[in-house]
């Protein structure tokens, strides 16, 4: 399959920050007239009603039906109102999630010279670089990443699972298949939540698209002038976030304000994507998010992201948009335009998804 998009090549940051900088060259520096700036206000609380809920999938999947049906609830309640919760007894072992957090790490601290291999290649956003770069003039993040298809395996770039670290590869098919077993039952509990078909859930995301993306964001001595990832909602249906050190920097847009999202060891961080508001006929919302870095700390995390099988039409399930329910208020794509359009544009908030709304008074698309 060809790629879904490509981006700009642009340099390490991790290999500028070596250089013992004291001062941040201009095309990282974000300004307050920006809408990527960092001047958007910050809530900092220790309440707990300013953290993302907690789903316990040993609850949910328990024979007891009242434990099961409360957490049940509290899923449906954290898709609705938050776009992202934590999950907790997931069912992924403690080896899996050790292994990928050593080699990732790893895989960051190979020489320059051996990361050159693995590089994104002119017209693929595939390997080491940044994503959604569109112009020479566009501000850059404060961020190196590695972004690899993992699933289906048929579609996979050989030369970078066979060119990257061997510990590296055996970890990563590990974790994209707990993963995905993890998702198809986030997704069925979802299904069951929305009162959706499930066999429509299960045929559209059955041999799901997965993709990763291996983040590091060096630290930076004026961490207040640039951001790590710009501000967006996910393209896929479902995130999944795994934390791989301490330092902390997923923040997550809530009625208008900033929250810091604090990652429960060894959790995972999960969050609607567009393609499940659209598959939920808008019942279930993504949210902008972004990373911000540190100004003395690294922070490494690798998102996984599960959208569906690249055969289906991405559209509001059928069974949600049938009487008694409203009509669709997203339009119909195959999967292969939808990304494409997708990568294909600079990340600004949720304007994707935006485009992909039907305008009611006219019948189309909105723009």
């Amino acid at each position: 399959m060809s790629s879904f998009g490509s981006s700009l090549i642009v340099p390490s940051v991790q290999e500028l920050v070596k250089k013992e900088i004291t001062e941040i060259p201009d095309r990282y520096i974000r300004t307050s007239s920006s809408n990527l700036s960092l001047d958007n206000e910050i809530h900092y609380s220790d309440s707990a009603a300013h953290e993302i809920p907690v789903i316990n999938i040993g609850s949910l999947l328990s024979g007891e039906q009242i434990l099961a049906g409360n957490e049940l609830e509290k899923l449906h309640s954290a898709c609705k109102d938050w776009g992202f919760f934590q999950v907790v007894d997931h069912g992924v072992s403690l080896s899996t999630i050790e292994k990928i957090k050593l080699e990732i790490h790893n895989l960051f601290e190979l020489p320059p010279e051996d990361k050159e291999k693995l590089w994104q290649k002119p017209g693929d956003h595939e390997g080491f670089g940044q994503m959604f770069v569109v112009s020479d003039e566009q501000k850059l993040d404060w961020s190196d990443m590695f972004f690899i298809t993992t699933l289906p395996t048929i579609i996979r770039k050989p030369h970078l699972f066979e060119g990257m670290p061997l510990p590296l590869r055996e970890a990563l098919e590990d974790y994209a298949l707990g993963l995905e077993k993890l998702t198809m039952t986030i997704l069925e509990q979802m299904a069951k939540a929305l009162k959706m078909d499930s066999n429509e859930m299960r045929e559209l995301f059955s041999g799901c698209y997965q993709t990763m993306r291996l983040n590091y964001y060096p630290p930076c001595p004026k961490a207040e002038q640039v951001v790590g990832f710009s501000q967006h909602s996910d393209a896929d249906a479902l995130t999944i976030v795994l934390q791989l050190n301490e330092t902390e920097g997923l923040q997550i847009r809530k009625d208008g304000k900033w929250i810091p999202v604090k990652p429960i060891h060894n959790a995972f961080v999960v969050n609607i994507g567009d393609i499940m508001e659209i598959v939920s006929n808008g019942v279930y919302r993504s949210i902008e998010h972004r990373a911000v870095v540190n100004s003395t700390k690294e922070r490494l995390s690798v998102a996984a992201f599960h959208s569906t099988n690249l055969d289906a039409e991405i559209g509001p399930a059928h069974s949600l948009i049938s009487p008694p329910h409203k009509p669709a208020l997203y339009r119909r794509e195959s999967v292969e335009t939808y990304f494409k359009n997708f990568f294909a544009r600079k990340l600004d908030g949720k304007s994707y998804l935006a485009s992909m709304r039907i305008d009611k008074e006219h019948g189309e698309h909105s723009s």
